[in-house]
């Protein structure tokens, strides 16, 4: 009788966890200026190179083409996922209790999750642009209509809000054993490990989550046997290729070995490790990708890099004018 009612007090403890507390911030404490000077020069970087492409597409009618309305999807997901990420980091290093709420946690799982879920969506997507512009040229405007263009836009967006939806409701019913995350941020996986009860549920529908963007994976790299194929028949399509492939072809490279580091030392990292460490291989998906995504971008492609250097000279003869 005395072992039950030991047990029910331990379920409804259990239950009662509200807020939770990220110790992955223990050993960066000692130089929290340092820190929080460098992060918000990332986190400004970050959105000074996303805004500054999104705005150059979406002004310039000359890149109201899909490969760009795809680019500037992909800016958006960037600074998505990094607005869930950076303003909280930012207030934990400031306080001297780093907690986040029940809530708080779940949204932030999702909304740093699905931005870089979607990432990979928004790829594959623009790796089917690029095949049937490069492939298919002829066919291309009857196949990429403007409803197909806006459907292939929404479709990264509502598939992983759907997918990692269904996968934070499934966490939110847990029963929760404790509240330490060892992290710097609130992700699935590790409050999945707090669970005291069966988490078969929220494990399989990780399983179909993986699933799902591993065959975004298989499709984009099938979709580039094809086009290097193609290319090597044509010198004008190998033109193509390095102009407009090569930038997406590093997005990949840069967001697959980021987002991999990531859910991989999520599920099977060594306690062993440094702390340090640990917070490096955590938060590196929020800082390399969305910075180098837009400057590869930026930097290769010669219609954005143009449109770019036309303002900045307008910007600097007008300047020039109202100084004088």
């Amino acid at each position: 009788m005395v072992n039950t009612l030991n047990y029910m007090t331990f379920i409804d403890n259990a239950s009662t966890v509200t807020w939770f507390t990220l110790s992955g911030f223990d050993e960066m404490m000692e130089h929290r200026a340092t820190f929080f000077s460098l992060t918000l020069l990332c986190y400004c970087a970050i959105i000074l190179v996303n805004v500054a492409l999104i705005l150059t597409i979406i002004l310039d009618e000359n890149l109201h083409e899909p490969m760009y309305i795809f680019l500037c999807n992909l800016c958006i997901s960037g600074l998505f996922g990094t607005t869930g990420f950076y303003p909280k980091f930012l207030l934990d290093l400031l306080s001297h209790l780093q907690v986040i709420s029940y809530a708080g946690c779940l949204i932030q799982s999702l909304v740093i999750y699905s931005s870089a879920c979607g990432d990979f969506a928004i790829l594959a997507v623009m790796a089917y642009d690029r095949y049937v512009a490069i492939c298919r040229p002829l066919e291309y405007h009857s196949v990429m209509t403007r409803q197909w263009v806006t459907w292939l836009v929404f479709y990264p967006w509502l598939s992983t809000f759907f997918l990692l939806g269904i996968q934070s409701i499934l966490t939110s019913i847990l029963r929760l054993c404790g509240s330490h995350i060892e992290k710097l941020y609130c992700a699935n996986w590790p409050t999945v490990k707090l669970s005291c009860t069966s988490t078969t549920a929220s494990n399989i529908m990780g399983y179909i989550n993986t699933l799902f963007y591993a065959g975004h994976l298989i499709f984009i790299v099938c979709s580039y046997v094809y086009l290097i194929r193609s290319c090597l028949k044509s010198i004008e399509d190998r033109g193509k290729f390095m102009q407009t492939c090569m930038p997406h072809l590093l997005s990949l490279i840069n967001v697959t070995g980021a987002l991999l580091f990531e859910v991989f030392y999520s599920r099977y990292g060594s306690t062993v490790i440094s702390q340090h460490f640990q917070n490096v291989m955590a938060v590196q998906f929020l800082v390399i990708p969305p910075i180098l995504n837009p400057l590869i971008y930026g930097l290769k492609l010669k219609q954005i890099r143009n449109r770019i250097m036309s303002l900045c000279i307008s910007k600097r003869m007008s300047l020039k004018k109202t100084l004088q």
